[in-house]
């Protein structure tokens, strides 16, 4: 049984984040019986329910709701400073939970954290990918991956992988038989492939040249929410996307697809590793950072 106190602190995190007690239990390495025992063990004292429980889901109630937002901070820094009081060992160990876009975390896997893990072996980490920006203080994670313009405002960033780009591509065979846009007004003519970003919103495409700026909502039959869709359409034919470099740059590369509109889609800011500005910095995510900025990323940046 999870003991009063801390630990049910913890379990009562772990099944809000993770949506059920089995998987808290694996979280926690314990039985699903324990955690669901000791959560309604706190319950009962606290005279409060704290979560809605059916046969197919668990859900914090209103109280729940309430309560989870005062904790969870004060189990980040809880968490924070254990592992700032263990910071005096030689290798750090534990788990690193990352939060991040599908494309960030492609980027990051290599060279980063292959060469983290490589330096810190008593470390593991966790890459949890997903379209909308959360907090991550409240989803439990050490930092997150994004956009440097998706960064949160309060958080200390900490830019690196240098500038992105995206791109307008299409197949061989569809612009053999379409023809090449000339300029993004262009686009109204062709088959494109729309993009849904994760709040439902439609993703617009985005120009620049010579100071001008453009953003199209293009049409087209087909709405996607995911690049990798987005990109086996154009390698068929089925028309035009407008997709970041990660995705399109190795089928650019064997002319599998070919970039169009070029001089209408200019680098922007790239990525920023970000996590909550406190003074103890857990060591794990503290060597992190340091191989970010080995391998080119930028200086930290607190943000007012």
């Amino acid at each position: 049984m999870i003991s009063s106190g801390l630990n049910e602190l913890e379990a009562i995190a772990a099944v809000a984040r993770l949506g059920g007690f089995r998987a808290a239990a694996v979280e926690l390495g314990l039985s699903a019986s324990a955690v669901s025992h000791a959560v309604a063990a706190l319950e009962a004292r606290m005279g409060v329910r704290l979560f809605n429980r059916t046969t197919r889901s668990v859900a914090p109630t209103l109280a729940g709701e309430e309560f989870l937002r005062e904790i969870t901070p004060a189990l980040a820094r809880i968490r924070a400073a254990i592992a700032g009081a263990g910071g005096r060992r030689d290798t750090p160990a534990g788990v690193l939970r990352i939060n991040s876009a599908v494309g960030p975390a492609h980027q990051l896997l290599a060279p980063f954290v292959m060469t983290y893990l490589d330096r810190c072996p008593a470390m593991s980490v966790e890459i949890v990918t997903e379209g909308r920006l959360i907090d991550i203080v409240q989803g439990g994670f050490d930092a997150g991956i994004r956009l440097r313009e998706s960064t949160p405002q309060d958080m200390i960033a900490i830019p690196f992988g240098g500038p992105l780009q995206s791109m307008v591509v299409g197949s061989p065979a569809y612009l053999a038989e379409h023809g090449a846009p000339q300029t993004p007004w262009d686009l109204a003519r062709h088959r494109c492939v729309r993009a849904r970003n994760p709040s439902g919103t439609r993703a617009p495409w985005e120009f620049c040249r010579q100071g001008e700026t453009l953003s199209i909502n293009v049409e087209g039959q087909l709405t996607l929410d995911e690049p990798t869709l987005m990109a086996r359409v154009a390698l068929e034919g089925g028309g035009l996307a407008y997709l970041s470099e990660w995705y399109v740059g190795e089928h650019l590369r064997t002319g599998r697809l070919v970039r169009v509109l070029e001089a209408w889609t200019q680098p922007y800011p790239g990525l920023c590793l970000y996590y909550p500005g406190r003074r103890l910095v857990p060591p794990g995510l503290r060597q992190f950072v340091d191989v970010l900025r080995e391998a080119g990323g930028g200086r930290s940046k607190a943000r007012p």
